[in-house]
C-alpha cells in the first residue's frame, strides 16, 4: 500500500513538473537553434573591439541545470552582437590578480558554494590544492580581495541568479554585489515588474514585465541597505510559500550598482532554462552586460540617495 502511495504521489509530482513546463533537459540543438533564433542580432550600444568576458561557471555546492545552458546562451549573445569573446572557466587561478586583469568582465554563473560557509573560494582551495584546512582559511580571503578589488578598479561583474552566493557570509562582499542570500519559497509562476519601465536597461520588456516560473529570491546583508538602483521586481503578497514576513511588499530581484569605479549587475531571473526562451530576457542579459563592461551607460544611482 505505501508502495503504490508512493508511485502515486511521485506522479502527480512528475505531472505538477511536466505542466509547469520546468522538467530539466540538455541544451541540444533543437533548443540552441531556438536560442540562436531569438537572441538580439546586435548590441543596443555598438562598441569598438569585442569585450573579454570569463564566464566563471564552477559550483561547489548546489548545482544549477541551467549552467551549461547559460553559457551557451551567452555564447549565442556574443556571437550575434559581436561584442565580445566568451571565456569559459572553472578553477581557482582564474581569480588570481594577473588572470583577472585578461577579463573586461567576469559572469558569475550559477557557481554555488557549498554550505554552511558558503566561500566559493575557499572551495575551489580545497577541491584545487592540497593546503591544510587553516592555510586555506588564512588564504581565501585573498581571493575574495582580489575579485573586489579587480571590480573596485573599473572591472564589470554580472551575477546569474543562484551566484548570489558566491561569498554569502561576507558583509564586505555583499556591499559589493548588493546583497546576499537568505532563501526562496517554492518555484511558482510569478509576473516581474519593472520599477522603471523607461530605465535603458529594462526597455526590452516594453513596459509589460516578465512572467515566468522562478525560484523567487529573498535577500539579507546589504540588500536592505539599497545601495542599488533597482530594476525588476516582485509583488511578495502575489507569492505562496513565503515564510517571513516582510515590511515592504516590494522585493527587487535584479538590480545594477556601482562599486569604485567598476559596475556590478544582478538577475536572479532564472533557475530554468526555459525562461530563456523569452527574447526579452535574453536582450536583459545582452544589456546587462553591456552595462557591466561600461559601454551602456545608464542612471545606476542608488536609490538610498
Amino acid at each position: 500500500m505505501k508502495k503504490v502511495t508512493s508511485t502515486v504521489l511521485l506522479s502527480i509530482f512528475c505531472l505538477i513538473v511536466k505542466a509547469q513546463g520546468i522538467q530539466e533537459f540538455e541544451p541540444n540543438d533543437e533548443w540552441l537553434a531556438q536560442i540562436e533564433k531569438i537572441a538580439p542580432t546586435e548590441p543596443t550600444v555598438k562598441n569598438v573591439g569585442k569585450k573579454r568576458i570569463l564566464v566563471f561557471s564552477k559550483a561547489t555546492g548546489f548545482y544549477h541545470w541551467t549552467i551549461p545552458h547559460n553559457i551557451e546562451m551567452l555564447k549565442i549573445l556574443a556571437k550575434k552582437s559581436k561584442a565580445f569573446e566568451i571565456h569559459v572557466g572553472y578553477d581557482i587561478q582564474k581569480f588570481e590578480k594577473k588572470s583577472l586583469k585578461e577579463y573586461d568582465a567576469v559572469i558569475f554563473n550559477n557557481c554555488n558554494p557549498s554550505g554552511p560557509d558558503r566561500d566559493l573560494f575557499a572551495d575551489l582551495l580545497r577541491q584545487n590544492t592540497s593546503l591544510s584546512d587553516t592555510e586555506i582559511k588564512n588564504k581565501a580571503p585573498e581571493y575574495e580581495a582580489n575579485m573586489m578589488n579587480y571590480v573596485k578598479k573599473g572591472g564589470g561583474l554580472m551575477i546569474l541568479h543562484g551566484a548570489i552566493t558566491v561569498q554569502n557570509n561576507s558583509l564586505e562582499f555583499s556591499k559589493m554585489t548588493g546583497g546576499s542570500f537568505d532563501y526562496h519559497p517554492k518555484q511558482q509562476e510569478m509576473h516581474l515588474k519593472e520599477v522603471d519601465a523607461n530605465h535603458p536597461l529594462v526597455r526590452a520588456f516594453k513596459g509589460k514585465g516578465l512572467t515566468h516560473i522562478d525560484e523567487p529570491y529573498f535577500f539579507k546583508n546589504a540588500y536592505f541597505d539599497y545601495n542599488f538602483r533597482p530594476l525588476l521586481y516582485i509583488e511578495v503578497d502575489q507569492l505562496e510559500d513565503v515564510r517571513k514576513a516582510v515590511s515592504n511588499n516590494i522585493n527587487y530581484v535584479s538590480w545594477i550598482k556601482r562599486y569604485g569605479k567598476g559596475r556590478v549587475f544582478y538577475s536572479s531571473p532564472s533557475h530554468n532554462a526555459q525562461s530563456l526562451e523569452n527574447p526579452e530576457l535574453l536582450q536583459f542579459f545582452l544589456d546587462g552586460l553591456q552595462y557591466v563592461v561600461g559601454d551602456l551607460e545608464c542612471d545606476d544611482s542608488p536609490i538610498t540617495q
